[in-house]
């Protein structure tokens, strides 16, 4: 893992990793925002940290980004998912951004000073995920100084903390222009409905967010194209954060939970065996196949930060990390029985947490499919 982007991240990291894990679950209980885990982010310069040198930000490269929202998740998971997003947005916002550079400026300023943080609202109740297709029910009317915002979202995590929303909407043009419109949080006609109430990754308040004729500037359709031409997805570059980051997020959890596992065999002496289970085979062997999960996690995870994974493979990689961490919680729960499951053992939590995972575009069946149309199709 490389963090000399910045010598001082391998000295602030753990430390990070242990102040936020003393609030997991505290924030896994009540559900709201980890505001303390985003003011010392803030103060360390971490929220900034993937915005462009141009914009004012560090500039940091995927593998530094990778080692901070590994630390971050370690300690608690909701953070690093909002963080994530974060960097997502973020990163895009340099002077080669196609956003107005009154409006690039003006964000990345308050990412920088105020530690603002942003991220894309895209879900809706009737239509799902966009990458599924269609068109959104969020419209963007037009008028003389700007546009009327009007919609509801779904799934927009981090809500109450955010200062900026990209919301995907569509204008009411005759071809309409369709893509993300710039709002700011705080703006009049926006209000939060707290209906997030998951199992899992609780923290990041992913309530559901209606806005009712939100005044935008007309400069803030940001992202935005004509329906009959649109812009293609994701690029190659941002495919790629997008998998390494969030495979590495749900790989911390499962390390989270080896950890405390590993500490729990050696320190478990059960009194008809008066020896710890660590020093029993079955459970010598259990580790083994853990390890090995998180071996390979870590294994395509590096590779594929280090530019030795081509574009076509990177879903695969969130695919397969994701699915190894999964299972290697429930190999731990498993082996530990009826006490893993009770509400106050931290293997519940992990667990939970990471089956959240399988919920990231792209979903599983989306990736095999492709992966096989393309297989078929090949040419002998």
């Amino acid at each position: 893992m490389m963090v000399n982007k910045l010598p001082f991240l391998s000295e602030i990291l753990p430390v990070i990793t242990e102040s936020l894990a003393e609030q997991a679950e505290q924030v896994d209980r009540s559900g709201e925002f980890p505001q303390q885990a985003f003011a010392r982010l803030h103060q360390q310069g971490l929220l900034h940290y993937a915005l462009p040198i141009a914009a004012g930000g560090s500039g940091g490269d995927l593998l530094s980004c990778q080692a901070i929202i590994q630390a971050v998740a370690r300690g608690e998971p909701s953070a690093a998912l909002i963080l994530i997003m974060q960097y997502l947005n973020t990163r895009r916002l340099g002077e080669e951004s196609s956003w107005p550079e009154s409006v690039r400026q003006r964000v990345a300023q308050s990412v920088v000073a105020q530690g603002a943080l942003i991220n894309a609202l895209r879900v809706e109740p009737e239509l799902g995920t966009p990458a599924r297709g269609g068109l959104p029910a969020t419209r963007a009317r037009r008028s003389a100084d700007g546009w009327r915002i009007t919609g509801e979202k779904i799934y927009s995590t981090g809500s109450h903390g955010l200062s900026w929303f990209i919301v995907w909407a569509s204008s009411d043009d005759a071809d309409p222009l369709v893509g993300g419109y710039l709002v700011p949080a705080d703006a009049p006609g926006i209000q939060i409905i707290d209906e997030w109430d998951h199992l899992g990754m609780r923290g990041t308040c992913s309530h559901r967010v209606v806005l009712k004729d939100v005044f935008i500037p007309l400069e803030h359709a940001v992202n935005v194209t004509p329906w009959s031409t649109p812009k293609p997805g994701l690029n190659e570059e941002d495919s790629l954060w997008m998998a390494v980051l969030l495979g590495s997020l749900y790989d911390a959890i499962a390390q989270s939970a080896r950890d405390w596992f590993i500490g729990f065999l050696q320190q478990r002496i059960p009194a008809n065996l008066g020896a710890p289970l660590a020093s029993l085979p079955r459970f010598q062997e259990l580790v083994g196949r853990i390890d090995t999960l998180l071996f390979t996690n870590h294994t395509l995870l590096n590779s594929a930060a280090n530019g030795q994974v081509t574009s076509a493979h990177t879903a695969q990689i969130k695919q397969v990390v994701t699915e190894n961490a999964i299972r290697a919680v429930e190999l731990m729960v498993e082996s530990i029985g009826n006490h893993a499951l009770t509400r106050h053992h931290p293997l519940q939590r992990h667990l939970r947490n990471v089956l959240c995972g399988r919920i990231h575009t792209p979903q599983s069946d989306a990736i095999f499919t492709s992966v096989g149309k393309n297989a078929l199709s090949a040419e002998k």
